[in-house]
């Protein structure tokens, strides 16, 4: 069945009206009627509901919640130096298949593309219909909060929240002792919320190399090979998949 996010927590009556595009695409697309079901996302809990009015709103009652386990157990947030075109785009769609938790981009001193206020509101809320649409799509109950962009001071502030900060750095890749991948995922099975920071296209520059060591970062290669900068956080999302599930 298809799944719709509702904001808000859970009326008494467990009734809900559903508006705007979710409304349309159940009508028109989906093509649903009176009787039929789909799946309500509230508050982070996914359930069973009836449709009982099919107009330009559509108003359910909520049934019996679904029991399924479908969020990565770790709280991973990808953090990305502004990639060009529309690679953040992608990134964002495919991690939230993958079951990122949340997206911090960020500007970094090698991102060709800059942001300026107008063009980054509406390129994040671009980014946020794509996040819920994928977690709808991926039957997921938790929709990646697209955060706001980020400088480099600021990234490095943002990194104090988490319980471990990972640094995918691709002059590990050409070194014979780098430090695999797979072992620091085994290191983080009592860490909770986890910060994976990539670099744009031209990498991250020493003097963030040197910013991030001084935090603490945790630096890793992702294998032998260069990965493209919207390859390597779904490698590393499907790693910790791997590893965790």
């Amino acid at each position: 069945m298809q799944r719709y996010f509702i904001a808000g927590k859970m009326p008494e009556d467990r009734r809900v009206t559903i508006t705007g595009d979710d409304a349309k695409h159940i009508a028109k697309v989906m093509r649903q009627t009176v009787g039929d079901e789909l799946i309500a996302v509230i508050d982070n809990k996914a359930y069973k509901a009836e449709i009982l009015m099919a107009d330009v709103d559509i108003k359910i009652k909520v049934g019996d919640k679904v029991e399924a386990t479908v969020e990565l157990p770790k709280k991973i947030t990808i953090a990305c130096g502004l990639p060009k075109g529309d690679k953040l785009d992608l990134i964002t769609q495919k991690s939230t298949e993958l079951g990122m938790h949340a997206l911090l981009p960020f500007s970094a001193e090698r991102s060709i593309v800059k942001w300026d206020h107008a063009k980054g509101e509406k390129k994040m809320a671009r980014l946020q219909k794509i996040a819920k649409e994928a977690a709808e799509q991926s039957h997921r109950t938790h929709v990646p909060e697209i955060l706001p962009l980020h400088n480099f001071k600021q990234l490095l502030i943002s990194a104090k929240c988490y319980d471990v900060v990972i640094v995918a750095y691709e002059e590990e890749a050409r070194q014979e002792d780098r430090k695999r991948f797979a072992e620091i995922l085994k290191s983080l099975y009592d860490k909770d919320s986890v910060l994976i920071v990539f670099g744009p296209e031209g990498g991250i520059s020493e003097s963030e190399v040197t910013d991030l060591k001084k935090s603490g970062a945790l630096f890793t290669s992702l294998g032998p090979r260069i990965l493209r900068t919207e390859t390597a956080p779904l490698y590393a999302l499907a790693a910790i998949s791997y590893e965790f599930e």
